[in-house]
């Protein structure tokens, strides 16, 4: 007989160890309904308030991975080792729209499965969910097809692939329990591991753009994922980078599908982005076997880059998902755009010497971009561009970035919070390296 809810919720409440028959009792609740969204809430925010051992974040990882299906591709007619990168959230990442073709361009398949928005950080599936007619939960032979097509599809979870965490995932969202490493751990971990990978890398962000604020937590998230994943059979590998900057140069939904379009083409390659695509790229096809270091690994990068092998797996990945044909020829023809487009002028002569960065994704989730409930809608139109990077010299009147809203009051309150997040000094400032620290 299933144990009663609020006497899991009280032990764990109590700083107490759950048993693996506790958590499986919670993880049923999640799936058939009987538990509900304020007992979920209660033991998630028990769990973030009191931690997990690493025996009950196994546990956990394990039961919600076999809460629904477990994908097995042995008959999918697929060439390739299966691979996929994730990251544990920033603002303006939008590497897996560039990372997964220039993979798949190299000979991997990358069934990726991505997430919305949660907190200041952008979802992957936001950003795609901005190209018409892409369908992000296909069912399972439409997903074979698209992977035969182009070897990479990102998509979201269906009904039946770690229902439990789906329904956990978005609780978490909205109750501010977002910042726990064993259950991000568990989170990304039964996805992937219900995605039936060969190998999986991690991009850790770290610094006030990043749930690790701090080094020693983007550490301790990094070891976390890897000795779980292996502990669970999975091949993993992590890189903790930096994100007290936007990465790239736009944040927001269709804006960052459009720069990672550009980047694809070759059109902007800002260096921070372009490292930490490479590098994760690179892993993974050292991971998969199609090549034997990073020496051999990055040159093959940088052709499915140049040749435009990746762009093409990339169009090919959104017209297999339903999207437009030639999408990857004119995204700003199917993208919508914002109706108002300002441009933010620098107040004074000087050089970028940091970034609120938290704060700029608080900001796109408050133009319409981001969700303060789960149920909210997304305004794929709005955010931000053309942002200048920190130590980047500016003049007076100079711009430092553009936002995109929908009304002008929206432009005009972005604008000015923005001013206070974006900083001007004197000096040059000691820019941090992208890539921090590398987790095996």
């Amino acid at each position: 007989m299933p144990m009663l809810a609020q006497e899991i919720i009280r032990i764990k409440r109590d700083g107490h160890a759950l048993k693996r028959s506790h958590i499986d009792s919670f993880v049923t609740g999640l799936v058939d309904g009987s538990w509900s969204e304020s007992q979920a809430a209660a033991l998630a925010m028990a769990m973030f308030l009191n931690d997990m051992s690493r025996d009950e974040t196994v546990a956990l990882t394990q039961s919600m991975t076999h809460s629904g299906r477990v994908m097995d591709w042995s008959k999918a007619n697929l060439r390739g080792p299966i691979l996929d990168k994730h990251s544990s959230g920033g603002v303006g990442d939008k590497v897996s729209l560039m990372l997964a073709p220039l993979v798949a361009a190299c000979g991997g398949v990358v069934p990726m499965i991505s997430g919305r928005g949660l907190g200041h950080t952008g979802g992957t599936l936001d950003k795609l969910g901005s190209i018409p007619g892409y369908n992000a939960t296909p069912d399972v032979a439409t997903l074979h097809r698209a992977l035969q097509a182009a070897g990479c599809a990102i998509i979201g979870q269906t009904a039946d692939l770690a229902p439990a965490d789906g329904r956990l995932y978005a609780i978490r969202d909205v109750t501010a329990t977002v910042e726990s490493v064993p259950l991000i751990t568990a989170s990304i971990l039964s996805k992937k591991l219900a995605a039936g990978l060969q190998g999986l890398v991690m991009d850790v962000k770290v610094g006030n753009g990043a749930f690790a604020d701090s080094l020693d937590m983007a550490t301790t998230l990094a070891e976390s994922l890897v000795q779980v994943a292996i502990g669970a059979g999975l091949p993993t590998r992590a890189w903790i980078t930096d994100m007290n900057q936007v990465l790239g140069h736009s944040a927001g939904n269709a804006l960052e599908v459009l720069e990672a379009v550009a980047f694809l083409k070759g059109a902007t390659t800002e260096p921070r982005q372009l490292e930490v695509t490479r590098r994760l790229s690179a892993e993974l096809l050292v991971m998969g076997g199609l090549a034997a270091d990073d020496i051999e690994a990055l040159p093959k990068i940088e052709h499915a880059l140049q040749s435009g092998q990746g762009l093409e797996q990339f169009s090919r990945m959104v017209s297999a998902l339903g999207g437009p044909a030639d999408f990857a020829d004119r995204p700003a023809h199917y993208l919508a755009s914002a109706p108002v487009q300002l441009t933010i002028e620098a107040p004074r002569s000087g050089c970028v010497s940091g970034m609120a960065t938290r704060g700029i994704g608080l900001l796109v989730v408050e133009l319409g971009g981001g969700r303060r409930q789960a149920s909210d809608p997304i305004d794929p139109r709005v955010g931000f561009s053309h942002f200048a990077q920190t130590g980047q010299p500016v003049q007076a009147g100079e711009p430092l970035c553009v936002v995109h809203a929908a009304d002008r009051a929206s432009a005009e309150r972005a604008r000015e919070a923005l001013l206070t997040l974006i900083h001007i000094g004197d000096a040059p400032p000691v820019l941090s390296p992208v890539l921090v620290r590398r987790i095996t």
